[in-house]
């Protein structure tokens, strides 16, 4: 991949009580890179802080959240049950639709009776579109269905759930896609995009919304359902992880919670599938790259190479070991077969853009008859990331499809997005063109005449540069969190930034720099698949040293082959850390190298220059918590403290919102007397207390505790603050010398008085022009 631009995220003061409570997540670690890495993305307060870091302490919301949907399908469910109705589960084809299906087909199992009262059934991705089509509509009403319930799908399917209300099919539509302009025909619509972008359950994805349903029966019906509910959240993880959403809020609770279950698995098999799936992919299930490298790629290669994946839904939910040992190894041939595809189509790619001036395309919009429409979405999304541009593929190939049952020669294809522009509504905009569309912001599939692929690639880029005239010429940034060196690879780092997982959009595996470094090649291979075959997708493994550590660490690059990577010439490298469960060894995965470096080169810290936006929310009522804004509501210690949340919100993407309350005046005589009496306190019971329990007992913020316990210090009692506990000894009796200490003391208070009151009145102009004013630009 080529990077036009690299770019390090600047080192910020991180206090030391924030370090502190990472550490304790850590034990044996001091948890430094961790704690830079939470508050440069935004992760300021302690509430917020522990929630991220510990599941348990994270308030998950309820079903019922989404009020009268849920209502409307747990009491079409309960009619259906009573009724003794057949139930069909319309699912889809990729990793978060299989998901979905597996969980309502458990969760939905443990009401009705799975094979008689209920059924599922998946499209074929090779044949037919993402969701409800009419032959399938037909085929269930004939098969005596009279409610379907859609997961990953089904929001834009007015004129499909029509047709199903024709035989008197009732339909429930969960899914995350984006919503059409009116409400369909349905009995409920359980879609988190009617909350607003700031809603917890916002980002939810399709199996995340089908567990929810479930949970929503479990609580109504709470004696019937004989396995746990936490039984689905390995499947849970499996589908949100894949699939492309933001792991925040209740997404990252959910898969939290779904590895620990998944984790188990190699243990205490209760899924035969996934536990094979596991060992062809050689990883333990503990990490959410076990998902996205392992599990996702897997699931999702069986519809791209066979078309029909309805044995994804067996291999993930039965219990049966010998036909689950069958399915994996058809599944993990799937996934060499995509491999070679995948390398072969990319290769024609670029051959196809060298001929292209990419300096006026902003879409690349490219179609071939041969390339399989399987293997699209996959390149579409290599290349928009390589070449910084958003990419819709098409072809002209298997037209023995649902949708095309006229002469016309369609398109059908797949795109990808970048640089946060909304890939559906420039789609949207030229509606007029397509024969179908349907996605979410990021990923998209589309079909359209043939006649209309020129006047499409000229009409979208004429759209994107209206709308973001600056594309073209955005470098592609490559951008890096921490720099370390060759010496600091290795567990203790690895526990360190795993605390973050699980990684995702909003929270993006860490990029790690190594300046200065260089490669030694050890081997290279084909890969094979499990038979042996070798299959065309290179593998090239090294070892990279620098001045740090003469024996070298050991890593990998993922489809490259070693003459690629420069043997013993000086280079920086940007890498991800990882763990190879296998062979039990701690290992990079090479992201990207730069060889155009001298000895005394260094990687600029590139800023971005465009101003965020501050929002003025002091003593507003109740804050607004979303992912688009950073929002203050403690007030800075000083202007560092408020610089290193600027920055943050620039390192992010978000606006700053400046929310807290107009401050109380500290009186510094009731502050000294609440002091002396807590230590006399102390000393005279010889007890210890907790940092942080003396902070709650005497409601002060860290920089007061510090200011106060200083001052106990001067005033002779003996103080040792040690793991976070505190104790103090000794007796106070005031004398002359003391007066010194204790005007020191007012002066402070009263400065902390001042500053305070200024951070509340300043206006919010002058503020945001001293904080543009203090940036550092470069690191060594």
């Amino acid at each position: 991949m080529v990077f036009s631009q690299w770019q390090l995220n600047p080192t910020l003061a991180v206090p030391d009580w924030f370090t502190k409570i990472v550490g304790k997540y850590l034990r044996e670690f001091a948890g430094n890179y961790a704690a830079q890495l939470l508050w440069q993305r935004g992760i300021h307060d302690e509430k917020t802080l522990i929630s991220f870091l510990d599941p348990g302490a994270y308030q998950t919301l309820s079903p019922f959240a989404f009020g009268q949907e849920m209502k409307l399908a747990i009491k079409r469910l309960l009619q259906a049950r009573e009724d003794g109705e057949k139930i069909t589960i319309w699912g889809d084809f990729d990793a978060d639709g299989i998901t979905s299906t597996s969980v309502l087909w458990e969760g939905l199992g443990q009401f009705f009776t799975q094979n008689q009262q209920l059924t599922y059934t998946i499209p074929n991705r090779l044949t037919e579109s993402h969701g409800l089509n009419n032959p399938g509509i037909q085929t269930l009403a004939s098969n005596g269905t009279t409610l379907i319930i859609t997961c990953d799908n089904g929001s834009s399917n007015q004129a499909e759930i029509d047709y199903a209300n024709e035989f008197g099919i009732d339909v429930i539509v969960t899914d995350h896609h984006t919503l059409p302009e009116e409400r369909p025909s349905v009995v409920a619509m359980i879609n988190p995009r009617y909350f607003s972008e700031t809603h917890p359950l916002f980002h939810l994805s399709g199996v995340a919304v089908a567990y929810k349903l479930i949970e929503a029966l479990y609580l109504t019906l709470p004696e019937v359902p004989q396995q746990p509910l936490e039984q689905l959240l390995d499947l849970v993880a499996i589908g949100l992880i894949a699939d492309l959403v933001s792991l925040k809020g209740e997404c990252r609770y959910l898969a939290q919670k779904g590895i620990d279950k998944l984790q188990q698995q190699l243990k205490n098999p209760t899924r035969p599938g996934i536990a094979r799936l596991l060992q062809f992919c050689k990883r333990n299930g503990d990490r959410p790259t076990d998902i996205s490298f392992g599990l996702g790629p897997r699931i999702n290669a069986v519809s791209r190479i066979h078309g029909d994946a309805s044995f994804c839904v067996e291999l993930l939910t039965s219990r049966d070991q010998k036909q689950c040992q069958l399915l994996a190894t058809e599944t993990e041939l799937a996934n060499t077969r995509r491999k070679a595809l995948q390398k072969a189509m990319v290769g024609q790619v670029k051959q196809k853009l060298a001929q292209i001036d990419l300096s006026t395309t902003g879409v690349i919009v490219l179609e071939d008859p041969q390339w399989s429409v399987g293997i699209l979405g996959l390149v579409a999304g290599q290349i928009a990331q390589e070449y910084g541009r958003p990419t819709i593929l098409l072809t002209s190939g298997n037209e023995n499809t649902t949708e095309n049952k006229t002469d016309i020669s369609l398109a059908r294809g797949s795109a990808r997005s970048v640089k946060n522009i909304d890939l559906y509504e420039l789609i949207a905009s030229q509606s007029y063109l397509l024969n179908s569309f349907g996605g979410h912001p990021f990923a998209a599939g589309l079909s359209l005449p043939m006649e209309n692929v020129t006047i499409l690639a000229e009409a979208i880029n004429q759209e994107l540069r209206h709308n973001f005239p600056e594309i073209i010429s955005q470098p592609v940034v490559l951008q890096s969190d921490l720099c370390v060196t060759v010496a600091e690879l290795g567990k203790s780092l690895f526990r360190e930034l795993k605390l973050l997982e699980p990684c995702g959009m909003g929270n993006p595996v860490p990029k790690l720099l190594i300046q200065h470094c260089y490669f030694q090649v050890q081997n290279f291979k084909n890969e094979q698949d499990i038979r042996g075959k070798k299959v065309k997708y290179l593998k090239t493994k090294f070892t990279i040293f620098d001045q740090s550590d003469s024996v070298g660490f050991p890593g990998v690059w993922w489809g490259h082959a070693p003459e690629e990577l420069l043997q013993n010439t000086q280079t920086n490298a940007v890498v991800e850390l990882d763990f190879n469960a296998y062979q039990k060894i701690y290992e990079v995965r090479l992201i990207a190298a730069d060889f155009n470096v001298s000895e005394h080169s260094s990687v600029a810290i590139t800023v971005e220059e465009k101003p965020i936006t501050i929002l003025d929310w002091r003593n507003h009522p109740e804050p607004e918590v979303n992912d688009s804004t950073l929002v203050i509501t403690q007030f800075p210690d000083d202007w560092q403290t408020l610089q290193n949340d600027y920055q943050a919100a620039i390192n992010s993407n978000q606006k700053l919102a400046l929310a807290y309350r107009k401050p109380i005046e500290i009186s510094a005589e009731k502050l000294l007397r609440k002091f002396i009496g807590m230590a006399k306190y102390l000393s005279h019971h010889q007890k210890v207390i907790s940092y942080q329990e003396l902070h709650t007992k005497l409601n002060l913020d860290r920089q007061l505790l510090e200011l106060g316990l200083n001052l106990l210090t001067q005033l002779g009692f003996d103080i040792n603050i040690h793991e976070d506990n505190v104790s103090i000894k000794g007796s106070f009796a005031l004398n002359s010398n003391d007066s010194v200490h204790l005007k020191a003391f007012r002066n402070a208070i009263a400065e902390y008085n001042f500053q305070r009151q200024y951070f509340y009145q300043a206006p919010i102009g002058a503020l945001e022009s001293r904080l543009r004013k203090s940036r550092v630009i470069r690191q060594s």
